[in-house]
């Protein structure tokens, strides 16, 4: 019999989320972010799950050559560009759009030998500091890509770094985003082309950054990043259902403790479950004494440290439960942004996180 650790992917949950952000954002063309596997998700599925998504960004050309084996026709951009001038063939094979962040790929365009104009998306930096050109280069940089018949359309484009602070929080954070904001404006003034600022955080929370195009990513598959507020707040439904069983139900004894290095003492006596899941299948290793589980649809709590293929459930509210009962880890009605704040990191990590052992399905 398999290992009953499974990954279910819900596709009516992507396009619901689609539909919330298309709501949100009515004047914007959505490119749906499915970089990293589908942020875990699973690339082919998450695509054929979005017919309707104007654009899909990859961070591979791989990505985009595993696109259009799909038959999709839809604008697929390369969020950090290309990396040498012989990519620029397979970008034109494969009807990729490129992001330009540095004037070593403006050199590149330069210098290619013509071939079919590229869509590119100029990337500002607005103060996230990773990628793009400075403020004070950009109208150089768009000067260049304009003048060159390689280039069908420039894109102005940006990232913020902390819109999961909304302006309602009034954190200091918000001035960031605020000078993001006024920093892509005023080095954009007057150029032409669309424009693409907002992640899924600036979607949920800064409307005034919504623009021409927005970039969802977590958001599609029901996660948020916002401390607090995890993405069913947010009308958000989650695309992944991560479960495993409980082997084994325990009668362990008040003074007892559990698991490797002895991290937790039973204060009674009291029935301890084991369920069939750990690290080595992409739960997180850190995640404390606590941290809660859905058995039986009701919730419990882990208890002791997470093994590679195990992990240890506090049992006492559900005094009968038995082998064989299931156990969700995190989707319908355990976000995983839930559980992902007890673990100390957010659910994007985990989601991309999911082991190759894990069973993959459709639901």
């Amino acid at each position: 019999m398999p290992r009953a650790t499974t990954a279910t992917f819900h596709s009516d949950a992507v396009r619901h989320n689609l539909g919330e952000v298309r709501r949100r954002a009515p004047g914007s063309r959505v490119m749906a972010m499915v970089k990293a596997d589908g942020y875990g998700h699973g690339l082919e599925r998450v695509v054929r799950a979005l017919p309707d998504a104007d654009a899909f960004g990859v961070a591979s050309l791989e990505d985009v050559a595993r696109i259009r084996a799909l038959g999709l026709a839809q604008p697929v951009l390369l969020l950090s560009g290309f990396d040498a001038a012989e990519d620029l063939a397979q970008l034109r094979q494969l009807r990729a759009d490129s992001v330009i962040h540095h004037a070593s790929q403006l050199e590149m365009l330069e210098q290619c030998d013509g071939g079919a104009p590229i869509r590119c998306w100029l990337k500002v930096d607005s103060g996230m500091h990773r990628l793009g050109f400075a403020p004070a280069d950009v109208r150089d940089a768009h000067a260049r890509l304009a003048a060159l018949p390689q280039v069908a359309e420039i894109v102005l484009m940006t990232h913020f770094a902390s819109s999961d602070e909304f302006a309602a929080s009034g954190t200091r954070n918000c001035d960031q985003t605020r000078r993001q904001l006024r920093t892509f404006a005023e080095a954009t003034a007057g150029l032409p082309g669309a424009r693409s600022l907002a992640n899924s955080t600036a979607v949920l929370g800064w409307p005034q950054a919504h623009a021409d195009w927005v970039r969802p990513g977590g958001a599609l598959y029901g996660m948020s990043v916002v401390a607090g507020r995890p993405g069913p707040e947010f009308g958000l439904r989650p695309a992944m259902t991560f479960s495993a069983r409980l082997i084994a139900v325990n009668r362990i004894a008040r003074g007892e403790r559990i698991g490797y290095s002895a991290t937790w003492e039973c204060p009674e006596d009291m029935p301890v479950g084991v369920a069939a899941a750990g690290y080595g299948d992409g739960y997180p290793r850190h995640a404390p004494s606590g941290t809660p589980v859905l058995v039986n649809g009701r919730q419990a709590a882990t208890v002791g440290r997470v093994s590679m293929d195990l992990m240890a459930i506090d049992l006492r509210t559900q005094p009968d439960a038995r082998p064989g009962d299931p156990v969700v880890l995190w989707g319908e009605g355990l976000p995983v942004d839930t559980v992902a704040a007890a673990a100390g990191t957010i659910g994007y990590q985990l989601t991309c996180g999911i082991a190759g052992r894990v069973r993959r399905r459709e639901g």
